[in-house]
């Protein structure tokens, strides 16, 4: 008889399902024992973690000499069937009751089974029971019944995956009975249960069909609608994206803006022209700018500022392909700057005009005195325009619609407001405490009052942030000098005389001066004392510049020089007379230098000159002072022919006929001169005489030397042009007179011995004297 081990039957939770129909022996008494009938469960199971914790692996051992265990043939069906059991293997029973067909056994044997468990997952709490079924010893075959359909139901309510199947071969028989797990046996834990039996059914046989793929997971189905959802709105965005891509092309990107002007959305030509419309306009308004504390405004066109439309247009991008970037520009703009063109020398120019005005020096902390009070000035930085910077600022935000903020530079200050504060206190406010007192002879006094104390008392910075104080002493000279001049003796000058037609000296005097120097010494201290301010004067004798003895050296004993000219106008006489008078007397000593503009001073209406003849650009004129130059023309030749040095003189520009040629000298206050040294090792001495028609000079010396002049032809003579004036006091009629070219050779010899000492020519060129009518 044989042993044939039938499938481990698990219980399920389904109430529909059935076991496959098998023949089973009786444990312990023969009984009959029916088809299974379906097993209930209540209870929820737990899907496995893995196939190999719920495969249950049989095997069979034969007791004999052969121990190896032949491989049976496998039926598709049968590995059906045992995949389902096996699959059911895993739910793990409560309370369940089972029930099974009694079938009817003639002799049966009764074989004690072993029944091993396998190891049992704590973590999962499930409990697998394995009951053997002992076939009659003659049974038939085991007839494996499609179980696809259970597995089916069972697959739906666990929602478990399919485990791998697992095929029973069938075994020769054998006297015992062992079940294997994982090579670990176990004693047989027997377990009576109390069949229950039916009638069995007719189950027709279930049409063949193929195998069903295991449906997915309730975790994975749930996903499915929500995925197609998904699916819909993304080729929903897809079909859109493509339709604005198609709609966009060739067009400039949605949401620009160029200095505030919109754009987006348009051909590039249509673009430029609203640019154009919008922004050109701007370029000759007026735009805001600030510089430091100044407001102003500045028109760019003005400045030399022009808009580059295509390099502007250039920076707009080409449409964007990111779809993140095209859905944002609906609710956003981009700023494309603008690109502008600079006439620099334009530019530089409004930025230098801006500076004008917007440029402040800094304002140095000082102490300053007003209506005899000291006060002070806090120190306030400047500003100085970048103007290169500032350019550059301007023509890059020209456009931004705002005020355009110019940068400056701060211009610091060198005093602090402690330094002015210090030099308040310390120094100032002591100094305006009170008048200055000199006191001089006779009772008589100088004062420098406290009105006066700003013009001695001034400050600089000491460069450390405060102030040093600056005393001028040649201020305070100047005023307290005239307030005790009568309490002086002037020095005088040896001076000559010439009683009797000759040259006597006349003594000098030797003055008793206040030395002011040394008496305002003191002054610091005197104007930073709040008791005594009062100081004497102290006085000093002083040597008159000629003293008597160095007249009486000096060897004017003889004349050595003298001309004489005349023909002048009355108005030009007064004039001569006054400038004679000047220089009458004048003493040269050896070596010196005579200018006859600086001892005679200004001759202006104030000093009692006249209105007369001048030459004015080449022809006759008239003003005040006029005719000097005739006594410029007779100083010229006594010095001449006295053999002074001629340090300087210059011609008239036309040639008139009361002065020698080549020889003769003009003068105009302030501008032109007549100058000439002493060579002499003797002094010399001017001497005039001045009538109503003539003028002559004397210079008296001790002669040295003798001058002879020669003057030559006349060459390259010129006519005169005709000026026609608006007839007035401005035209003066002349005749004319042709110009010409001509020479003056002076000769100097040794008065002693006849030697030659010099030689020396002079050109002149003469212009025609203009024929000026008066009409």
């Amino acid at each position: 008889m044989s042993d044939e081990e039938g499938p481990s039957v698990e219980k399920t939770n389904s109430e529909d399902s059935s076991l496959p129909e098998q023949e089973l022996e009786s444990v312990g008494e023969p009984q009959s024992v029916g088809e299974p009938q379906a097993v209930e469960e209540t209870e929820s199971v737990e899907e496995p973690k893995t196939p190999e914790d719920t495969e249950a692996v049989v095997e069979a051992e034969s007791v004999g000499p052969e121990p190896a265990e032949a491989p049976r043939p496998v039926d598709k069906d049968a590995i059906d069937s045992t995949e389902a059991t096996v699959d059911e293997a895993e739910i793990e029973p409560t309370d369940a009751e089972t029930t099974f067909d009694e079938p009817t056994i003639d002799e049966p044997t009764i074989v004690e089974p072993t029944i091993v468990e396998p190891a049992i997952d704590e973590s999962a709490n499930e409990v697998t029971t394995v009951i053997p079924v002992v076939p009659a010893e003659d049974a038939p075959p085991t007839e494996v019944v499609d179980s696809a359909p259970a597995t089916e139901t069972i697959d739906e309510q666990t929602e478990q995956f399919e485990p791998p199947a697992v095929v029973v071969p069938p075994k020769p028989p054998r006297p015992e009975f062992v079940q294997q797990y994982d090579t670990q046996q176990f004693e047989p834990i027997q377990q009576q249960y109390e069949p229950v039996v039916r009638e069995p059914e007719a189950v027709a046989p279930p049409a063949p069909q193929q195998q069903p793929e295991a449906p997915a997971p309730a975790s994975s189905r749930k996903w499915v609608k929500p995925a197609i959802a998904l699916g819909a709105i993304f080729a929903v965005a897809v079909i859109a994206y493509g339709v604005d891509i198609f709609t966009s092309s060739g067009k400039t990107p949605r949401g620009t803006q160029v200095a505030g002007v919109d754009i987006g959305d348009l051909t590039p030509a249509d673009a430029e022209a609203t640019l154009r419309a919008e922004l050109g306009p701007r370029l000759v308004e007026p735009v805001a700018v600030h510089a430091g504390g100044v407001d102003a405004e500045i028109v760019p066109a003005s400045a030399g500022v022009d808009v580059d439309w295509s390099a502007t247009l250039s920076g707009v991008n080409a449409q964007p392909i990111n779809p993140i970037t095209r859905i944002t520009s609906f609710f956003g703009s981009r700023e494309v700057p603008v690109v502008s063109t600079v006439d620099q020398g334009a530019l530089d120019a409004s930025m230098s005009q801006l500076a004008a005005n917007s440029d402040r020096a800094p304002v140095e902390g000082a102490v300053v005195f007003e209506s005899g009070k000291a006060t002070g000035v806090s120190p306030a930085a400047g500003q100085a325009l970048e103007t290169q910077q500032a350019g550059a600022t301007f023509a890059a935000e020209w456009s931004d619609g705002g005020v355009v903020d110019l940068p400056v530079d701060e211009v610091p200050v060198t005093v602090t407001q402690a330094g002015v504060d210090r030099a308040l206190q310390e120094i100032a406010i002591p100094a305006a405490s009170g008048d200055v007192v000199v006191n001089g002879r006779d009772g008589k006094v100088a004062t420098l009052g406290v009105d006066q104390i700003g013009e001695v008392l001034t400050f600089t910075p000491d460069g450390s942030g405060g102030l040093t104080p600056q005393y001028n002493t040649d201020a305070a000279i100047k005023i307290l000098t005239p307030q005790l001049v009568s309490t002086e003796v002037q020095p005088k000058d040896a001076s000559f005389t010439f009683a009797g037609g000759k040259p006597s000296v006349v003594p000098g005097v030797v003055g008793d001066l206040i030395n002011w120097p040394d008496t305002v010494k003191e002054l610091p201290v005197l104007l930073g004392s709040t008791a005594s301010r009062a100081t004497p004067a102290v006085y000093g004798p002083v040597p008159p510049a000629l003293t008597t003895e160095a007249a009486d050296a000096l060897g004017i004993n003889e004349v050595i020089g003298e001309f004489t000219t005349g023909g002048f106008e009355y108005a030009s006489g007064v004039n001569i007379g006054l400038a004679a008078s000047e220089i009458d007397g004048a003493v040269i000593k050896p070596g010196d230098t005579f200018s006859l503009n600086e001892y005679t001073g200004p001759r202006g209406a104030a000093q009692g000159y006249v209105e007369s003849g001048i030459i004015n650009n080449g022809r006759p004129d008239k003003a005040v002072g006029g005719g000097i130059s005739q006594l410029a023309t007779t100083l010229y030749n006594a010095t001449y022919f006295a053999g002074m040095d001629d340090v300087a003189h210059t011609e008239h520009s036309y040639y008139i006929s009361r002065y020698p040629e080549a020889r003769e000298a003009t003068i105009f206050d302030g501008a032109i001169d007549l100058q000439f040294r002493n060579p002499a090792k003797t002094g010399v001495m001017i001497e005039t005489i001045a009538t109503s028609s003539n003028i002559t000079v004397r210079i008296w010396g001790t002669k040295t030397v003798d001058v002879a002049s020669t003057t030559g032809p006349r060459t390259s003579p010129t006519s005169p042009n005709t000026v026609t004036l608006p007839e007035g006091p401005g035209c003066v009629a002349s005749s004319g007179a042709p110009g010409f070219t001509v020479s003056d050779t002076r000769v100097i010899t040794d008065h002693a011995s006849g030697a030659e000492i010099s030689s020396n020519t002079r050109t002149v060129k003469y212009d025609p004297v203009p024929i000026v009518k008066c009409e």
